[in-house]
């Protein structure tokens, strides 16, 4: 019976952030990605504590720093800055401009689309990209939305649900939606007239009310937000984990509740400082940090880079205390290194991998991984059985592992019936077929160990005294066939002697004497 060795890999599944669905490969490197926060975050985020909160124009520059910069692109937020500014000017100075709220902010949306907003994309949330190309989803066009409302004097929030995202503006006490996305998704389901070019009315469009199950209303802050965790999306999706960390870390301390402050070691956002948020979709940015810096632990170990994975969790976690995670990373890392080494041969390269890492992981796990190194050892030297010496000296191992203690009672036995199983064939291979020492074998091994009740021993030392009562009746034809009786009941005799119910004999000496009468 083949008995294989117990490895396995440590299985581990990323954890994508749920603001894919908000409209929207790696390189080795010795640098971790930073954990501090940028400086502006928290500027940010001391600005939104004042007690007038964000001005039109601070939320327009939180916008572009969180769209970042696009490599290759001149995307300067001086630049853009600039271009808002001149918008809000080119709309509030619009002879079109309504007297009343609430049809301002519908002309807004409208002076929106056939201004600036030229083409949906899926996953284009950086307001910055709006102004180069004109493309922008329900995140981008929202913040923008937002920012200009704010500029005429509108209040505006936002709102999200478990794919999308979309802005509420409020006129005295009535909350309106607005389907940033659409040019007509001002109050969406109300009637609206259509006009043309010139001016001339058309007829009616409608927009339908998107029937939301669940929605959520967030601050203006909070919708900005969403365009860090798109963008986090967006790279994680093309396995760039490194990159998203600064990304999520800037987010979290613009949205902390006290402020971010780097922790005494200098690794990163303390997680007392990160405040928690309990709302349904706007998950806490603790939580969606932290998922990110186990993402990119879970990148390196998926990539074979064991090592690497270590020395990210001894970087990461002072400065994120999580125990458990860390400590599942930890020991995915050192088995699956030791795991890979095993199947490979290298075993005393695996036993030094895991002593030298047995502080990354707990007593219990570091027992486990070193019985399995144990066990491992233990049934590539079975397999390697070529003679009698070598296979007692195995089984002697064995033997001493079930003394050690490091190896359960029931896989004991399972390698010893295997080593004693390869010793045996060995000897039943010797010159002449020798099944007698075979069947002696195996029968002192069930006596000194105690192995009574295996099935495979047993299975094997049936097989063997077959084969030798078979030899014996082979040996006695030969004999009677040469007309050699005395031989051949010699023979005969001495295998009902061995094996007095075997019905092969039986006959055989039924054949006997009816040749003898």
């Amino acid at each position: 019976m083949p008995l294989r060795a117990r490895l396995s890999f440590f299985p581990f599944l990323f954890l994508f952030l749920q603001a894919a669905a908000f409209g929207q490969n790696s390189n080795r490197t010795d640098a971790f990605p930073r954990l501090d926060p940028d400086p502006k975050a928290l500027t940010y985020n001391r600005i939104g504590n004042r007690a007038n909160g964000y001005s039109w124009t601070e939320l327009a520059e939180i916008s572009l720093w969180a769209s970042g910069k696009e490599p290759g692109v001149a995307t300067e937020t001086d630049s853009h800055l600039e271009q808002i500014s001149s918008l809000t000017d080119a709309i509030k100075n619009s002879p079109d401009f309504p007297a009343t709220a609430r049809e301002r902010a519908e002309f807004i949306l409208g002076y929106m689309h056939k201004n600036l907003l030229k083409s949906y994309s899926l996953n284009q949330t950086r307001v910055d990209t709006i102004f180069t190309n004109g493309r922008y989803n329900c995140v981008s066009s929202a913040v923008l939305y937002m920012i200009l409302c704010k500029s005429t004097g509108l209040n505006v929030s936002g709102v999200m649900t478990k794919d999308h995202a979309f802005a509420s503006v409020q006129i005295n006490s009535e909350h309106i939606d607005v389907e940033t996305t659409n040019p007509y998704g001002f109050d969406p389901g109300n009637r609206k007239e259509f006009h043309d070019q010139f001016g001339n009315l058309t007829g009616f469009a409608y927009v339908p009310a998107r029937n939301y199950r669940e929605r959520q209303t967030i601050t203006a802050i909070e919708l900005i937000s969403l365009i860090f965790s798109n963008r986090i999306t967006e790279l994680e999706t093309r396995n760039r984990f490194s990159e998203s960390i600064p990304l999520a870390v800037d987010r979290a301390a613009l949205l902390s509740g006290s402020g971010l402050t780097v922790d005494t070691a200098g690794t990163g956002v303390g997680e007392a400082n990160i405040a928690s948020t309990t709302a349904a979709f706007f998950g806490d940015p603790r939580h969606d940090l932290l998922d990110r810096l186990y993402n990119y632990g879970a990148f390196l170990l998926n990539s074979g880079r064991e090592e690497d994975c270590l020395r990210w969790v001894d970087y990461a976690a002072p400065g994120f205390p999580e125990g458990q995670r860390w400590q599942e990373l930890n020991l995915a890392a050192v088995n699956n290194r030791v795991t890979r080494l095993l199947r490979s041969g290298n075993f005393t390269e695996a036993r030094n991998f895991l002593n030298t890492h047995r502080a990354a992981i707990s007593p219990a796990d570091y027992a486990q991984l070193d019985a399995l190194l144990l066990d491992t050892e233990l049934l590539d030297r079975a397999n390697k059985i070529r003679s009698l010496i070598e296979g007692n000296n195995v089984i002697v191992a064995i033997d001493s592992a079930r003394a050690g203690g490091k190896i359960d009672d029931k896989r004991i036995n399972e390698l010893l019936s295997f080593a004693i199983q390869k010793t045996a064939a060995i000897l039943s291979a010797a010159p002449g077929r020798d099944w007698l020492a075979a069947i002696n074998y195996i029968e002192n091994a069930i006596t000194r160990f105690g192995l009574d009740s295996d099935r495979e021993l047993d299975r094997a030392l049936r097989s063997y005294k077959n084969n030798r009562a078979a030899d014996f009746h082979n040996r006695f034809a030969a004999a009677w066939n040469r007309r050699n009786y005395d031989e051949a009941l010699r023979i005969l005799g001495e295998g009902l002697a061995e094996f007095p119910s075997d019905r092969q004999l039986l006959a055989d000496r039924e054949t006997a004497n009816r040749n003898q009468r």
